[in-house]
């Protein structure tokens, strides 16, 4: 029999062995992945890349594209209006100078289980909603569960591994998880904004529409006109304004937003000083439409900045919920009639790289044959994934810029004859004989040019490329009905991928209305590879595993890769300032001002004759 002493110890023993993973934790200011140490301690007094003097004041004037008629993001409903995220505080806020981690907002700290079974946030009690209400633990158990039930279908992919939430008192609130794999679980959930539960419990949250929300951020909505413009007024009193983590941020006093339907009036409209910022996308434009005196006088400002990020995949995107691309020779055939030389030196000014990977401008992006450990990933998925993953390194095809392609038609047309097509009367049928016709939706007016060479190649094998331009309302509503054949379509990624690629490529998010799987990707070894994803459990093992992905994705031809930029191209006229400090991975216009001192090129409220602009709406 065992002495009573050694029983107790043993109980001891166990007893601390179960409540081993709370014993070890401790409250934190910031969460980093893997639990590496942040770049700014506790106590630390404003991020490097803000000017903490920054003046407060005056009106920061932007362009929006087609219009808006919600101002409530979280649904599936209705397109809400831009930058309507201001007016929310989250739990957490994430540096824009690290790959990933995050320090507290509305929580003060933060407490995590060494296995990243749960983790518990600290309300700091001076927060508040605009109306004065105390923001509480209640507030973000309300807030989870209505986005989980009634929110767009990416929040319960994005919280799927989550078991229960519970406030345990007004200031805090629990986590806990249906797994302990799952590192970046507790950084997501610091994304998640805090919604007020006595302005929205009475109101149904499903119903898009123009009711100005409670919020609790730097801004609340001052004035809305329907579809054509947004005004934003910051929050004098705001609770949060002495926060270290927002120190420097949130210098303007109004923002306002007006709507254009093309882009080429919008930017004669910032020529004309009617806004005051564009972050330019068209190389074009930015390589020839502003020779104009205001910029020859550095008065409209024109700068590159550099982007640290990954590129992520921007592509002609195949749905493959039609028949017509089920095919995988039929897809890789497509994708050989897209002249990336010929367009980046006729179209872009010689601007932009071709994008290989969906990791592009990253670690995590493949190259070459799979090495020993990403081998070690991909080998029980031998026969379920292309044989090419183990055999050819993936490359776009390279053409030599004259624009004649016969060698890459010559090829599609065999792969496409090997997929059953043919040609009957110069029109090329599919395998069931019927003469193929593929709709390309567009809402944007600037990729028609782009796309009509890409049409006259595949009108050169008999297959009739119908481009459609929608407004934006239409465009939106039918991606979410998966009413298209192809898009051009965006899969961004940071430098920490997790458990937004659900969204992206997994079967569960194929038929959610409003998720990103706009391929239509139903595919268990894809499935597989994004959950060992996102469990890795180290830096190398993320990028070992995004690059079995990436592999796989590229030999899916489940895209026709475009092209991409290291630099944001940004325009802006001389009376806004920005920190001599850019952060790494964002643009950072919410850490610009106004300068005091300069005057705007055109009054804020100018007489109607200098709207010439506003007309073109």
């Amino acid at each position: 029999m065992m002495p009573m002493s050694r029983l107790r110890l043993k109980a001891c023993a166990l007893l601390l062995a179960c409540l081993g993973g709370q014993a070890l934790a401790a409250p934190q200011h910031a969460l980093t992945l893997y639990d590496e140490a942040p770049k700014y301690p506790a106590g630390f007094k404003h991020f490097d890349y803000v000017n903490p003097d920054a003046p407060k004041g005056g009106t920061f004037r932007q362009a929006g594209f087609g219009g808006f008629d919600s101002l409530n993001p979280f649904i599936n409903k209705g397109v809400s209006a831009d930058d309507i995220g201001l007016i929310y505080d989250t739990l957490m806020t994430q540096s824009l100078d690290e790959p990933f981690t995050e320090y507290g907002l509305v929580a003060g700290k933060i407490e995590k289980a060494p296995d990243n079974s749960w983790v518990r946030f600290y309300l700091r009690p001076e927060a508040r909603f605009h109306d004065g209400q105390p923001m509480q633990a209640e507030d973000v158990v309300f807030t989870f569960n209505t986005l989980i039930k009634h929110g767009a279908p990416l929040y319960r992919g994005y919280y799927a591994d989550v078991a229960e939430v519970i406030a345990e008192d007004p200031q805090r609130v629990l986590f806990k998880f249906k797994h302990s794999n799952n590192r970046e679980l507790p950084l997501i959930l610091g994304q998640l904004p805090v919604l007020p539960k006595h302005f929205w419990e009475n109101r149904e949250f499903t119903k898009g529409n123009l009711e100005i929300p409670l919020g609790s951020g730097p801004y609340k909505v001052a004035e809305v006109k329907p579809g054509r413009s947004i005004r934003y007024e910051r929050v004098k009193d705001y609770w949060g304004k002495d926060l270290a983590v927002n120190r420097g941020f949130y210098n303007f006093d109004e923002m306002t937003t007006d709507y254009y339907r093309d882009s080429a009036v919008t930017l004669e409209a910032l020529k004309a000083g009617q806004f005051d910022y564009r972050l330019e996308t068209a190389a074009k434009s930015w390589a020839t439409a502003y020779d104009v005196p205001a910029v020859r006088q550095k008065r409209l400002i024109l700068e590159e900045l550099p982007n640290g990020n990954p590129t992520g995949m921007q592509g002609f995107v195949y749905n493959i919920r039609r028949p017509l691309f089920q095919d995988v020779r039929v897809r890789e055939a497509l994708s050989l009639l897209l002249d990336f030389e010929w367009t980046n030196k006729q179209l872009f000014n010689g601007a932009y790289t071709r994008t290989r990977s969906y990791f592009e401008n990253s670690d995590m992006a493949a190259t070459g044959l799979p090495d020993a450990a990403e081998l070690k990933i991909l080998e029980p998925l031998r026969g379920k994934i292309p044989d090419q993953v183990f055999t050819q390194p993936f490359a776009n095809p390279v053409t030599d810029g004259s624009g004649m392609i016969r060698e890459q038609q010559r090829k599609a047309y065999k792969l496409l004859q090997d997929a059953g097509w043919r040609i009957v009367d110069d029109k090329m049928v599919d395998a069931q004989g019927k003469p193929v016709s593929i709709e390309f939706l567009l809402a944007q007016t600037e990729f028609e040019r782009i796309l009509l060479p890409f049409k006259r190649n595949l009108a050169d094998l008999g297959i009739d490329l119908v481009i459609r331009r929608v407004d934006v309302s239409q465009y939106i509503n039918r991606l979410r009905s998966r009413d298209f054949d192809m898009i051009v379509g965006g899969y961004p990624q940071s430098n920490s991928p997790g458990n937004e690629q659900r969204e992206f490529w997994q079967s569960a998010a194929a038929d959610n209305p409003g998720s990103r799987n706009f391929i239509g990707l139903k595919d268990p070894a894809i499935d597989t590879l994004v959950e060992q994803l996102i469990n890795a459990d180290s830096r190398q093992s993320l990028i070992e595993h995004s690059r079995a992905l990436d592999r796989v994705l590229q030999w899916g031809f489940y895209v026709i890769p475009n092209w991409h930029i290291k630099t944001w191209r940004v325009a802006y006229w001389n009376h806004i300032g920005h920190p001599k400090v850019s952060p790494k991975y964002d643009i950072g216009i919410n850490t610009w001002w106004i300068k005091p001192d300069v005057e705007p090129v055109v009054p804020l409220n100018p007489a109607p004759e200098a709207q010439a602009a506003e007309g073109a709406k």
